[in-house]
């Protein structure tokens, strides 16, 4: 049996998951992290996109996330998410029309343009579209 440490996902609504972990795999502001129990303490800023967690059976879930902190103590993982979804409840059209918008203010550098927010709001999209692909790979 694999050694496991507790972890608690929470977002700004409600909490998404809380049980015993194998492994957490984010993506935080220095690149892609695996914890584990006995890993370092540690405070990272989390990048809006998957978040992959090997739970105590072995079975994999994969949610998504718009940023946040994660947060590594001895023997627990806690992940505070500004928005945090299950990746099968990742609205797939609502993602896809975001990221043309987003697009298309981009491209469209006329009136009111702020490029920060519509970089941002791209990237959100394409980091939701993506993890979708993630959850279609790991199902086959």
């Amino acid at each position: 049996m694999a050694m496991t440490v507790h972890c608690d996902v929470v977002s700004a609504e409600e909490q998404i998951y809380s049980g015993l972990v194998e492994m957490l795999i984010a993506t935080g502001t220095e690149g892609e992290m695996g914890i584990q129990l006995g890993h370092a303490p540690l405070l990272t800023e989390l990048k809006p996109g998957s978040v992959r967690i090997i739970k105590q059976d072995g079975k994999e879930e994969i949610l998504y996330v718009s940023g946040g902190y994660l947060e590594v103590q001895p023997n627990l993982i806690t992940l505070m998410a500004d928005t945090a979804i299950r990746a099968k409840d990742v609205d797939e059209a609502a993602a896809l029309e975001a990221q043309k918008e987003a697009e298309k203010a981009l491209a469209n550098k006329t009136g009111e343009f702020e490029y920060s927010r519509a970089a941002a709001e791209l990237a959100e999209a394409a980091a939701q579209l993506r993890t979708l692909q993630k959850l279609r790979k790991n199902v086959r």
